[in-house]
């Protein structure tokens, strides 16, 4: 379980950055907008402003997201239900893990659910 915990706390810090990245991003345009003081309505560039925030705003949520299932996986690893479905108990592959260490639930029942 060592092995876990240090992708997890990679991952961890790896999302910590990112947001911090994408906080700082979205503040810079977001005063930026506010310097210029555009009409959204009426300015060619307004568009791309307005999607250029939803976009980073939509990202930040997402990043945002994975730093608190990263935390809740640290929490069962602590906790020693790490690896476990949540769903139907059985273990959570190896290579599932692998590629999401912060799965909840085994392929099979991420199937069945839609995800």
């Amino acid at each position: 379980m060592d092995s876990h915990r240090i992708a997890l706390e990679r991952l961890r810090e790896q999302a910590k950055l990112e947001i911090a990245t994408l906080d700082a991003d979205l503040r810079a345009l977001f005063e930026a907008s506010r310097a210029d003081n555009a009409d959204d309505e009426h300015d060619p560039e307004g568009a791309t402003i307005a999607y250029e925030r939803a976009q980073l705003t939509a990202v930040l949520a997402a990043a945002r997201a994975q730093l608190v299932s990263v935390d809740d996986a640290l929490t069962r690893l602590d906790a020693g239900t790490y690896g476990r479905c949540e769903v139907c108990g059985e273990v959570i592959a190896a290579e599932r893990l692998e590629i999401r260490p912060f799965a909840t639930t085994c392929v099979a029942c991420a199937q069945r659910a839609g995800r």
